[in-house]
């Protein structure tokens, strides 16, 4: 019998836990915990030491600019742009499809971070991207309530290339449409006009030329 109530007292409290863990609080302790772990890189930290690390687990508030002569490059690089065609779509599961041409974006109120870019095994760079909010584009767009992912594609063409993203990491500007990259217009080897920065993820998930943004539903 007395087993029994141990067993009893065991199990009424694994299930107490297990409410503590699925309740709000409970998500914003694992969510400060998440961040916590995160290994806070010092100044000074060389570029060459972090192309084997994972970005989002990499906190990067210490780390100097890279300029911009330093950064290398993979995948396309010489895409050409006839901006006096070129505009950004906005489509999917929006009330109001949205295109815009390059003036129209830089005249949208800017935002700016400094973002880690790694491309595993090559190189890393830590530059001040500034562009875009997707998050505004799809407000402007008026997203849908079911709306749970958002891709971008870039380049038009044989070379199209598409990366999609939970929205979360978009309405927080994790990632954003960069035009401007440590204060000077993005090069086109780097992607002009538009370019995915995605603060946590690989540069094989940022994606150059970006041309279309697209909302789905899971």
């Amino acid at each position: 019998m007395k087993k029994r109530r141990q067993f009893i007292r065991l199990m009424m409290g694994f299930f107490a836990g297990m409410g503590f863990y699925l309740s709000p609080l409970a998500t914003g302790v694992r969510l400060v915990w998440a961040k916590a772990k995160k290994v806070v890189l010092p100044k000074g930290t060389r570029m060459r030491n972090l192309i084997g690390r994972n970005p989002a687990n990499l906190d990067t508030k210490n780390l100097d600019l890279t300029p911009l002569e330093e950064f290398e490059t993979m995948g396309l690089d010489d895409h050409p742009i006839n901006l006096s065609e070129w505009q950004l779509e906005i489509s999917g599961l929006v009330q109001r499809p949205v295109r815009l041409t390059y003036p129209q974006l830089t005249e949208i109120p800017p935002v700016s971070r400094d973002v880690l870019l790694i491309c595993p095994g090559f190189f890393a760079y830590h530059a001040r991207w500034e562009g875009v909010s997707a998050a505004k584009l799809l407000e402007m767009a008026r997203v849908g309530p079911d709306v749970t992912h958002v891709s971008f594609s870039g380049p038009s063409g044989r070379y199209e290339k598409s990366e999609r993203f939970p929205l979360e990491d978009i309405q927080s500007d994790k990632v954003f449409l960069a035009y401007r990259v440590n204060g000077q217009t993005l090069p086109k080897k780097h992607g002009f006009p538009l370019r995915l920065v995605a603060e946590g993820y690989y540069g094989g998930d940022w994606v150059k030329y970006v041309s279309k943004v697209t909302a789905h539903k899971s």
